[in-house]
């Protein structure tokens, strides 16, 4: 176990993504927490096998994941909320919401998103006001849960979200219901 916290602390990516890739069954606090860790790690590659891992791992480690939604790091709290997503954790969606109204616009766009694919229809006041948000992806988020839980929106708010004429939320607005 040492000798897992010392490669994922101190490996070269290789070493890390290939510990990683075996981690995907432990119960083990550390090891969990170091996991965790590495969805804030410099390569995007051990950031993306940390989070299959995380995915895949049938334990009870939500626990571990809600708690992680208030890391000081934005890379954790964003990528462990899809990482509960993911994994249909739907008790995780009142410390998720809370995201939503994080400092970092990817944060709050990983909260939507993540908020969408859990079906969370307690947030849809959330997923309205994010159509006004001032980043674009957390507006992209947005519209994307709007479509998955099929609420309907006036003709007038979809005017005002398109009034960028960006070609990515104009075809996530041709999916939209109108009123």
């Amino acid at each position: 176990m040492e000798n897992i916290s010392k490669v994922l602390e101190l490996g070269s990516c290789e070493e890390k993504i290939e510990i990683l890739q075996t981690l995907d069954c432990t119960d083990n606090p550390e090891i969990l927490e170091k996991i965790i860790s590495k969805l804030d790690d410099d390569d995007i590659q051990v950031r993306g096998e940390a989070f299959s891992s995380l995915v895949l791992n049938e334990n009870k480690i939500s626990g571990f994941l809600i708690k992680s939604l208030n890391s000081a790091s934005k890379n954790i709290r964003g990528f462990a909320s899809l990482v509960l997503a993911n994994r249909n954790e739907i008790t995780a969606i009142p410390e998720i919401i809370k995201l939503t109204k994080d400092e970092h616009s990817m944060v709050r766009s990983c909260a939507i998103g993540a908020l969408g694919h859990l079906k969370a229809h307690e947030a849809k006041e959330i997923f309205l006001e994010s159509l006004s948000d001032s980043n674009l992806e957390v507006r992209k988020s947005a519209i994307q849960a709007i479509i998955d839980l099929n609420i309907t929106i006036s003709e007038d708010q979809i005017k005002e979200i398109n009034r960028e004429k960006d070609p990515e939320i104009e075809k996530l607005l041709s999916q939209l219901k109108k009123s």
